[in-house]
């Protein structure tokens, strides 16, 4: 016995109370096929499938286009554990460093420029190295003309952290051809960036 249900577009927990009346619905051992959307869906399903003793599969068709596959058995009362209902999109990047200034914080410009150096630094000391650290606005500066941030992101991506520094704002700061550390970033990646993060800092 083979099956396709098609839960394109359904919202959570849709996809998983579909599938548990389809497995219930099985006459004999055979394949179920899920068509989802998302990956949270795929998540859920392994979980419900693998909770009930199936062999799960899954498969990208294309792009928001996924099929997730179980062995099922016949006459299979299936249980749905509490964690294959979960419906939190899971964070799909890192954590996020967002430095849209070479000042941390505001008043004294001078303490503010001191605070930040000691920011970038402090970074460099953590046990985790952030995903991604984002200069914009006078954060350009940091990457650029500012030796002691220079050489401290330099350490953080040495470490694997990407460092980009807005295109835009080096053009408009004059300090396109002084970038020292990274690589010249656009809006699109910026926002894509900590769309996609499972944390974003900003000091």
């Amino acid at each position: 016995m083979e099956r396709t249900i098609d839960c394109m577009g359904m919202a959570c927990p849709l996809p998983v109370i579909n599938a548990k009346k389809a497995i219930e619905a099985f006459a004999e051992d055979g394949l179920l096929h899920v068509k989802v959307d998302n990956d949270t869906a795929v998540q859920n399903l392994t979980r419900l499938g693998e909770h009930n003793g199936f062999t799960v599969t899954s498969a990208q068709d294309g792009p928001g286009a996924y099929t997730v596959t179980m062995q099922v058995r016949a006459g299979a009362a299936a249980s749905v554990p509490a964690e294959a209902v979960s419906c939190a999109a899971p964070a799909r990047g890192g954590k996020v460093v967002v430095l849209s200034a070479d000042t941390m914080g505001s008043g004294d410009e001078r303490l503010g420029k001191k605070l930040m150096k000691a920011f970038v630094f402090a970074l460099t000391s953590q046990d985790e190295v952030p995903d991604k650290v984002i200069c914009y606005n006078t954060g350009a500066y940091l990457t650029t003309r500012d030796p002691d941030t220079v050489k401290d992101l330099r350490r953080l991506a040495e470490a694997g952290a990407t460092v980009m520094t807005c295109g835009t704002c080096l053009d408009f700061y004059g300090l396109k051809e002084e970038l020292q550390v990274g690589i010249v970033s656009n809006m699109y990646d910026i926002v894509e960036a900590q769309m996609n993060a499972s944390l974003v800092i900003r000091p």
